[in-house]
C-alpha cells in the first residue's frame, strides 16, 4: 500500500505561523500536522508515502526522516517545480504509484479519525477506480457538495448550492486504483473539477461517508475548532493522554516538559507544548501554546494560537482568535483583540481591533 500526501502549498491561510515552518510541520495537538496522517497510514498497512512538495522541502525532509525510520516507512519526495494544483502532483508521482494495487491521496491539513482501513474495504467492495470520503457539514452552501445514490455511486458535484441539494462535501481523502493515472496530465490540474466529474459520469467514482468528526485545519479559526474536536475524541477513547488536576478544566493536553505555576485555571480545550512556562494565576481557554513560549503571571488567553518562543507579559489579555508568530514579545498589561502578529515583533501598545501587525 502506498499514499500520496499533497503538501506543496505555501500555507498562506495559517500565517504568521507558516512564515517560520511549512504548514505540515506546524504542531497540532503537540504533533506536526503531518505526523497524525503518517501514523494513521502506517497503522493501516501503508509502507511507502510520497510527499508532493514545493515549499521548504529541505526542512520537511530533515524532520520527517526520523519518523520514517521509526515507523519503518519509506518516505519519498516528489518535488513540484511549479504549482500543479491537486491533480498534477498525482501525475508527477505516477512513477512511484503505478505499481501499487491501491493508493491513497490526501490533503495535508485534514484532521479526523482517519478511516483508512474502512476505505480499503469499501473501495475493494465496489471495484471501481476511485473512492472519495465525504463528511456532513451544517452549511453546505459554502462548499462543493457531492450527490450520490444509496450504494455510494457519485452522480454529480454541485459547487456552493444556493438551494439545498445535499449536506455532504468532499473531505479531502481518496483511494484510487492505478487506472486513474491515465486520466491525469502532467500539468496544473484540479482533480476535483477536471477529473472527478468525468469519472462520475462513467460510474467510476464512489463516496464513502465519514463517521465522527472532521475539520480542515488550514486557517486559525478552524485550527482551534479542530483542536477542540480532536481533544474531545481523545477524552472518549484515551483519557490517560489528557491532563487532570484542580487547575485543569475539561480537555487539556500538556506536554511533559511544560511547567505550570500555582492558582492557574487552564481549559477547557487547551494544548500546551514542550518547554512552555505558565506562571502563577494564568487563565487559558480554547488555545494552543506552541513550544518554548512563556505566559507570565495573571494573564488571560482565550481563542489564541501562541507561536514558538513567545513571551507574554504580566496581566495581558488576549482574545478573539489572536495568532502570534514565532518569537513575539508582548509587554505587560496590554489587550490584544484578534491581532495576527508576524514573527520577531515586540508589542508595546494594546491592539483593540483585529489587524495584521507587520
Amino acid at each position: 500500500m502506498k499514499a500520496l500526501i499533497l503538501v506543496g502549498g505555501y500555507g498562506t491561510r495559517l500565517r504568521p505561523l507558516t512564515l517560520s515552518r511549512p504548514k505540515p510541520l506546524v504542531e497540532f495537538c503537540n504533533k506536526p500536522m503531518l505526523y497524525h496522517q503518517i501514523q494513521a497510514l502506517h497503522e493501516a498497512g501503508v509502507t511507502h508515502i510520497i510527499l508532493a512538495v514545493s515549499y521548504r522541502a529541505e526542512m520537511m525532509e530533515k524532520e520527517l526522516s526520523e519518523l520514517g525510520n521509526k515507523l519503518g516507512i519509506q518516505i519519498t519526495y516528489s518535488l513540484e517545480e511549479e504549482p500543479l494544483g491537486t491533480g498534477g502532483p498525482i501525475a508527477l508521482a505516477s512513477q512511484y504509484l503505478g505499481d501499487a494495487d491501491l493508493f491513497f491521496v490526501l490533503n495535508s491539513d485534514v484532521i479526523c479519525d482517519f478511516p483508512f482501513k474502512d476505505m480499503i474495504q469499501f473501495h475493494k467492495n465496489h471495484g471501481k477506480e476511485g473512492t472519495i470520503v465525504v463528511t456532513t457539514v451544517a452549511e453546505p452552501s459554502k462548499y462543493g457538495v457531492v450527490i450520490y445514490d444509496e450504494v455510494g455511486r457519485i452522480g454529480s458535484f454541485v459547487e456552493k448550492p444556493q438551494e439545498y441539494v445535499s449536506n455532504k462535501i468532499n473531505a479531502g481523502m481518496y483511494i484510487f486504483s492505478p487506472g486513474i493515472l491515465k486520466r491525469i496530465q502532467l500539468q496544473p490540474t484540479s482533480i476535483e473539477k477536471d477529473v472527478f466529474p468525468n469519472m462520475a459520469q462513467e460510474g467510476q467514482l464512489y463516496a464513502m461517508e465519514l463517521k465522527g468528526y472532521w475539520m480542515d485545519i488550514g486557517q486559525p479559526k478552524d485550527f482551534l475548532t479542530g483542536m477542540c474536536l480532536y481533544l474531545n475524541s481523545l477524552s472518549q477513547k484515551d483519557k490517560g493522554s489528557l491532563t487532570s488536576g484542580s487547575q485543569f478544566v475539561g480537555n487539556v493536553l500538556v506536554h511533559e516538559t511544560a511547567k505550570i505555576g500555582q492558582n492557574c485555571r487552564i481549559g477547557p480545550n487547551v494544548v500546551i507544548g514542550p518547554k512552555v512556562t505558565i506562571e502563577d494565576g494564568v487563565r487559558i481557554h480554547r488555545s494552543t501554546i506552541l513550544g518554548g513560549s512563556k505566559i507570565k503571571a495573571y494573564s488571560m488567553l482565550n481563542d489564541c494560537i501562541i507561536g514558538w518562543n513567545c513571551d507574554i507579559g504580566r496581566w495581558v489579555r488576549m482574545e478573539n482568535v489572536c495568532v502570534l508568530g514565532e518569537d513575539v514579545n508582548v509587554k505587560d498589561e496590554l489587550y490584544l483583540n484578534g491581532g495576527f502578529v508576524l514573527p520577531h515583533k515586540e508589542i508595546k501598545t494594546s491592539v483593540t481591533e483585529p489587524q495584521i501587525i507587520m
